[in-house]
């Protein structure tokens, strides 16, 4: 960034994130990939360059993710939904209701995420050698193979400050000193070795699959031909699940983007930035569905009487609505005996779960069962509907006494979190098509809580 940038600090809760802006024209906000730092990154010629450049077509919003850079390094866990989290509490700092998001690798998803579940935020994305899922799997035989993925990212890690690495980011200018040099510096100063294994693990397991084809933001996702680090297929996988999203495959094979041809990038992001975009209503949003139960409602009531049952449904909403509040979701309703419920974020979803799970013995004298899954929903007034809150009832249903359970989409989306997991098993959701691997809380490593 140009001399005229100056380190300001966002807060989301107690963590400080430090980012700068510059430039004029459309709000974009960056979101990074890999290794960051504010101070460091620009003193590339290279990397001053493409943000200059940037900066003549859009105010650039960079910031440095936690644990990285010049952000809170001691932040808690390093997750999408954290990023996500980060990323908005940069934006409201800036007094800014709404702007375009460019993503880059890793940061991909995370603009994924941010783009379908907050739509009103995000005016259009821009992804540039990014993926949905790196690793290969059984329904992703397209992914790099998980014994690849641990040697080259071990390679790395157990030789983190060796700036020989950069050569395999920008092929192009393999063996160049100032390149090396700069490399160096970057991981020394962006990322601890610890930090560095935290993100390796990470990758292995980021999915965001699933909430692709929820992306309502007008999106151009870009990559290179010859791209070592991310295969280009997986960025074309990315345009394939996001309505309407056209994809531009460039020249060349440097995965780092502000080497190589910088300009033909910058030339595709600047022509879809700046024409002429129509962004869709939103009418349909991702979302985190919460149900609960009261486990044996119907044989509770009637030995209660009407009066004391009403007494506990009351304790019951008083106990929902302060948990669910606390999480930072939104009650969306009663269903009789439980309640419906959406958060942004998974992880909150899940230990608002865990929370009013272990919270109900003592408040209701019942026990809860409690089901959770990320799907897009339909917003129909204060209401929700669609088969993202179908299957999220269907799974509380299956939920045993004092059980939170979950979709296979959750526990891929809260990788990093510190929430562990017991496998569920295969069930069949009655109106969904097909199985689907369900998987029980077992605990929470950030709070030290267990099921």
């Amino acid at each position: 960034m140009t001399a005229r940038s100056a380190i300001r600090y966002a807060h989301n809760g107690d963590v400080s994130i430090a980012y700068m802006e510059s430039g004029s024209g459309i709000d974009l906000l960056v979101i990074g990939g890999f290794v960051s730092h504010l101070e460091i990154f620009p003193t590339l010629p290279a990397a001053q360059r493409f943000w200059d450049r940037m900066g003549s077509f859009a105010r650039v919003i960079l910031f440095d993710k936690r644990g990285m850079g010049l952000s809170d390094r001691d932040a808690g866990a390093y997750t999408l939904e954290n990023i996500v989290d980060d990323a908005l509490a940069v934006l409201d700092d800036l007094d800014v209701s709404q702007a375009a998001i460019f993503g880059i690798s890793e940061g991909g998803s995370a603009a994924t995420m941010l783009a379908a579940a907050h739509p009103d935020r995000v005016s259009a994305m821009v992804q540039y050698g990014t993926y949905a899922r790196l690793a290969q799997a059984d329904d992703h035989p397209d992914g790099i193979s998980v014994d690849k993925l641990k040697r080259f990212w071990g390679r790395i890690a157990d030789d983190w400050v060796d700036p020989s690495g950069i050569d395999y980011w920008a092929p192009s200018r393999a063996g160049d000193p100032e390149l090396h040099d700069w490399w160096g510096r970057l991981l020394r100063s962006g990322l601890s070795p610890r930090g560095a294994k935290a993100l390796f693990e990470m990758y292995l397991h980021l999915d965001v699959r699933p909430l692709l084809a929820s992306v309502r933001a007008p999106s151009l996702i870009l990559c290179r031909e010859g791209d070592r680090v991310v295969p280009p297929h997986l960025s074309r996988g990315v345009a394939r699940g996001i309505p309407d999203a056209r994809v531009v495959e460039l020249a060349g094979s440097d995965h780092l983007f502000c080497t190589g041809d910088q300009d033909a990038l910058l030339d595709e992001i600047e022509r879809f930035l700046t024409g002429d975009l129509t962004h869709r209503p939103v009418d349909r949003v991702l979302a985190t569905v919460l149900f609960t139960d009261i486990v044996g409602s119907t044989e509770r009531a009637a030995a209660l009487g009407d009066r004391r049952w009403r007494d506990v449904l009351e304790r019951h909403d008083r106990l929902v609505k302060r948990e669910v509040s606390r999480y930072r979701g939104r009650v969306v309703k009663s269903t009789g005996d439980g309640v419906l419920a959406t958060f942004d974020g998974p992880a909150r979803a899940v230990r608002a779960g865990m929370a009013l799970r272990s919270a109900a013995p003592e408040a209701l004298g019942s026990e809860l069962r409690v089901g959770v899954h990320t799907g897009e929903c339909e917003l129909i007034g204060n209401d929700v509907g669609g088969i993202g809150v179908h299957i999220a009832a269907r799974i509380q249903a299956h939920a045993d006494p004092g059980q939170v359970l979950v979709s296979s989409t959750v526990k891929d989306l809260v990788v990093g979190s510190g929430l562990r997991f017991g496998d569920g098993g295969e069930r069949a959701l009655k109106g969904v098509p097909d199985t689907w691997r369900l998987f029980v809380v077992t605990g929470d490593e950030e709070n030290q809580a267990t099921g």
